[in-house]
């Protein structure tokens, strides 16, 4: 009883307490986070106008008067601190070059505090300034090339909010006193019929000795309880014997299933664990099916790996791969392997949607959105950054646990995959970010027409161990400008191009070279167009390019 009504009292205390407390320190946080970024403000419109008349009467190139706009900055910084421990101070690019206080910084304090500031975040942070942990706001202001700071010790800046913290403890730990002391006093004489039954029980525990009885002592509720533990403990003794052997069951089938559990998570992914759990037979089962797959790889890993220390190329990868994972998954894709420095995915299997082709797309074009990002991380912390080449086919494929019963793998395997990886390899021929194959592009055409793709046709070629050519296509969620210009120009040309118009086909690649001067595929085109008109092809000719390598 006493643990069922402590509750009942000390939460609503609690909470309304709780209340209370974050109320006031957020309203105070929140004045105080104003007026420390309303100051910054002030100071970032003085500095602004400051630098507005240098540059209306034209000193801004006079030093002099450079120093003394920074000076004038300085002043105006003092006067509007209002209190002893406030600091605005500016930090150039190896210093301290101005500030409100003399106060020592040394070289390792300083630069981890301006790798903050290079990070441009706008709300408050917080680093050892001067030996002291302090709150800053900061903007930088291009002109002096200065981070220009506002800071308060944290003691200070908090000191409101720490005053209600202790008061609010206080006085829940006041209450809470009291509560308990009250209700103590109330349900030990409610309890004690209620403790003997406890201890009863506990004695059978014990002893597993289910012969042991509560003595009924009085007429009441706790006297029908009495008599119901006694008759409860008649009916499990008779049963004791069954439910051993329910438990013994029990134990066993978790076992089997934990153990297949744990086997199959070794190399399958959790969706298919979930698929077939319930049907064990069928994960030895192989299926032929039409899905996509996706190939990745970085370009030049060889170099970039001799030129990077082991924990740093490590690092590099881990987060190059989470990024390119996240993209699958979050596309309903399944990640196949890693092949070193390579990915392999596929979409379709072991469950299939209307739209894996259209996902499996998508996600080869966020990949090389995310490597973009990832590079511009490389770049600030002086590392090497990834280029990528991304392949996609889509055709039938065999799908199904393949390997050993030391080790397998849910993977794809036939023909389609063999060209989703040429097509990857094809990237570095058509200096391409990304390829996909004609019966990828002609799904595509059929389920995601609204999808908002382009589509640029680049040839058509026989990879290696082939002799039937594949038409092959960039794809682009969005284009620039000029390529909105000469995409549709360049398709044109491919038309041509294949009945056999050389000179009008001619004419569209240039129209494209016109506009993207460095272009490598429409370059390519014109150079082939420009060789055919006067070295017509065979009559046979279907527009192949036979590839020497992948």
């Amino acid at each position: 009883m006493f643990l069922v009504v402590l509750p009942l009292i000390i939460v609503p205390l609690f909470l309304a307490q709780t209340a209370s407390y974050f109320h006031a320190v957020n309203g105070i946080t929140r004045l105080t986070r104003q007026h420390l970024g309303f100051k910054l403000g002030e100071l970032e419109k003085y500095t602004n106008n400051q630098w507005s008349l240098l540059t209306e009467n034209n000193f801004a190139g006079r030093t002099d008067m450079v120093e003394a706009a920074k000076k004038s900055v300085e002043q105006f910084a003092r006067s509007i601190l209002l209190s002893d421990t406030e600091i605005i101070f500016a930090a150039g690019k190896n210093s301290i070059v101005m500030s409100t206080s003399t106060f020592n910084s040394d070289p390792k304090e300083f630069y981890t505090l301006l790798n903050l500031l290079e990070q441009e975040n706008q709300g408050l942070q917080s680093a050892i300034i001067g030996g002291e942990k302090r709150i800053f706001q900061s903007f930088y202001f291009t002109p002096f090339d200065w981070h220009i700071i506002i800071s308060e010790r944290e003691d200070v800046f908090f000191k409101d909010a720490r005053n209600i913290t202790l008061q609010t403890i206080i006085s829940i730990c006041a209450s809470v006193i009291l509560a308990v002391f009250l209700l103590i006093l109330i349900t030990n004489r409610l309890t004690n019929p209620m403790r003997r039954i406890v201890q009863t029980m506990n004695t059978i525990i014990d002893t597993a000795n289910l012969s042991s009885k509560v003595d009924v002592e009085y007429n009441d509720e706790t006297g029908i309880l009495a008599q119901t533990f006694n008759k409860m403990t008649d009916e499990l003794d008779s049963a004791y014997s069954q439910i051993k052997r329910y438990a013994f069951d029990a134990v066993l089938a978790g076992k089997k299933e934990e153990r297949i559990r744990h086997i199959f998570q070794k190399y399958v992914p959790n969706d298919v664990i979930e698929r077939f759990f319930a049907s064990p037979e069928k994960m030895l089962v192989g299926d032929n099916r039409e899905l996509s797959i996706l190939f990745s790889d970085i370009r030049s890993f060889t170099t970039i790996s001799e030129g990077m220390a082991p924990d740093d190329l490590v690092n590099s990868l881990n987060r190059y791969f989470s990024g390119q994972v996240d993209i699958i998954y979050n596309r309903k894709g399944i990640v196949d392997k890693y092949i070193g420095d390579a990915i392999m995915a596929f979409w379709g299997a072991p469950e299939k949607h209307e739209d894996d082709a259209l996902q499996s797309v998508l996600s080869g074009i966020e990949m090389i959105d995310a490597v973009k990002k990832f590079n511009e991380n490389q770049r600030k912390i002086g590392k090497c950054e990834f280029q990528i080449g991304i392949g996609l086919n889509y055709g039938e494929v065999t799908v199904g646990n393949i390997g050993s019963e030391r080790k397998m793998d849910y993977t794809v395997i036939g023909d389609a995959v063999n060209l989703a990886s040429r097509m990857e390899g094809l990237t570095k021929t058509y200096h391409s970010d990304i390829l996909i194959s004609e019966s990828l592009f002609e799904i595509l055409r059929k389920t995601a027409q609204n999808s908002g793709l382009h589509y640029r046709l680049l040839d058509t070629v026989a990879v290696k161990g082939k002799t039937k050519g594949v038409r092959i296509f960039t794809v682009k969620k969005t284009l620039t400008e000029n390529e909105q210009k000469t995409w549709s120009v360049h398709n044109q040309g491919m038309k041509l191009y294949y009945h056999r118009s050389f000179n009008e086909a001619a004419l569209k690649f240039k129209e494209v070279l016109s506009i993207l001067t460095e272009d490598f595929n429409a370059r390519n085109l014109l150079d082939r167009c420009i060789d055919y008109a006067k070295n017509p092809p065979p009559e046979n000719w279907n527009g192949v390019e036979v590839m020497k390598s992948k």
